[in-house]
């Protein structure tokens, strides 16, 4: 059979799985080995199917990812996040739109020592929804908020989605890192603005809150230090080079865990509770990965990237128009997949395009990541849309669909100045 009929029915079968709601990662592995196995022999299938999982999960590099889960899982569990909103509330709350302003601040601190987009978006919703709501926010508004300052985990380092991108096209995860904190300030800034044109329009829909005096602003950033700490921790030492990315993790969760105890917000039980949650988050990750693996072999032996590669940059748009194709794609494939399976899967075979077209890399993974997080907030399948849903099940997924239609706005703003302006993302990354 001829290889390029083996590889669509491949994806043909790829996406049927999916739609039948097996695990990405199971069915990412299942149709890699078939199709590996039509192409070569079942002897060497069974071959890639016996060392590759093993390769996957001693690799040293893949270590930190559930060390910055587990960092995130212990700052969930001792209360950061309320801190950092409190601290947003002092500073801000007093302006139109304060409350919202301190959402958004609040999701972007979160997302220094979390590393994921939907826990970010679970655990704010927890938090500020409330406060938003008695603050006489409409719901929309405020889940729509939330919704996007949530998609900040996957962009603020530490970041889950960084580490995989790097893994899967051997860049260095430091300058990833580095290279993700201008666009995640830019993302803040982004959504101020668009509060505050949201409250010139709709003034009653953003009431002012009590000011605060300087002792209580500055009383609210003592509980807000350990978080500081932890990401001048993480993002300076690596940096400056004092430490690799993975010791980077494995320094910020031990730190997190001994804040918590120190506080006493981490008792045996909790600590348990937080290390099973770490683990089977990990688990979860790690058969993406292995499934995608397997997957790649496939794709290698039926020559699709390089058959991709070539297509596209035959097509007469130029390497922009390639680029906002690709942009296009992932877009889509963010309202339909999960995304983490989405940079998994679609990566390997991409990023020959892009390289061969002459774009930077780590330029690359951030318009991938700023992209993808347009995915998780965009209708149909905005992840992190069902999952605010999930934690307030009284708000109508269309009302928050309705409101975070602005944030996607400023969000699409971001991306076109992060392609015009390629600095805003390389200038950290060169300085190391």
């Amino acid at each position: 059979m001829d290889n390029n009929l083996i590889a669509l029915l491949g994806f043909v079968g790829l996406f049927g799985m999916i739609a039948l709601r097996v695990p990405v990662g199971i069915a990412m592995g299942i149709v890699g080995v078939i199709g590996f196995a039509a192409v070569t022999s079942l002897d060497a299938a069974l071959g890639v199917l016996t060392t590759s999982p093993l390769r996957t999960v001693t690799n040293y590099n893949l270590s930190l990812i559930p060390m910055f889960i587990l960092m995130g899982v212990f700052a969930s569990a001792t209360g950061m996040s309320r801190e950092l909103f409190r601290a947003g509330q002092a500073w801000l709350g007093g302006f139109r739109g304060g409350a919202a302003m301190s959402t958004m601040t609040a999701c972007g601190g979160f997302a220094a020592i979390c590393g994921s987009s939907v826990a970010t978006a679970a655990t704010m919703t927890r938090v500020a929804l409330p406060e938003m709501r008695r603050a006489g926010y409409a719901d929309s508004l405020s889940t729509g908020l939330i919704a996007s300052g949530g998609t900040l985990g996957i962009l603020i380092p530490p970041s889950v989605v960084l580490v995989l991108y790097g893994f899967l096209t051997d860049q260095d995860i430091g300058q990833l890192f580095v290279a993700g904190v201008i666009p995640g300030l830019l993302s803040i800034l982004l959504a101020f603005v668009t509060i505050r044109v949201l409250g010139m329009l709709r003034p009653d829909s953003m009431p002012a809150g009590e000011r605060s005096n300087w002792g209580e602003k500055f009383a609210a950033l003592r509980g807000v230090w350990a978080v500081m700490l932890l990401f001048i921790a993480i993002v300076g030492g690596i940096y400056l080079g004092v430490v690799t990315p993975v010791e980077a993790a494995a320094l910020g969760a031990f730190c997190t865990f001994l804040i918590g105890v120190l506080r006493r917000r981490l008792t045996l039980r909790t600590t348990l509770a937080c290390l099973l949650d770490a683990l089977r988050t990990s688990v979860a990750i790690f058969t993406i990965l292995i499934g995608a693996l397997l997957f790649g072999y496939f794709l290698t032996v039926t020559q699709t990237p390089q058959l991709l590669t070539a297509w596209l940059t035959a097509l007469p748009v130029g390497e922009y128009g390639v680029l906002l194709l690709i942009l296009a794609l992932f877009l889509v494939l963010g309202c339909v997949l999960d995304p983490m399976a989405m940079i998994i899967l679609m990566v390997p075979i991409l990023y020959p395009v892009v390289t061969g077209l002459g774009f930077d890399p780590i330029w690359f993974g951030i318009i991938v990541v700023v992209a993808v997080e347009l995915g998780m907030i965009t209708p149909p399948i905005g992840i992190n849309v069902f999952v605010i849903r999930s934690v307030a099940p009284d708000v109508p997924l269309g009302r928050i669909f309705k409101g975070v239609m602005p944030f996607v706005a400023a969000d699409l703003v971001r991306l076109a100045l992060l392609i015009l302006f390629p600095a805003l993302v390389l200038f950290l990354p060169n300085q190391m």
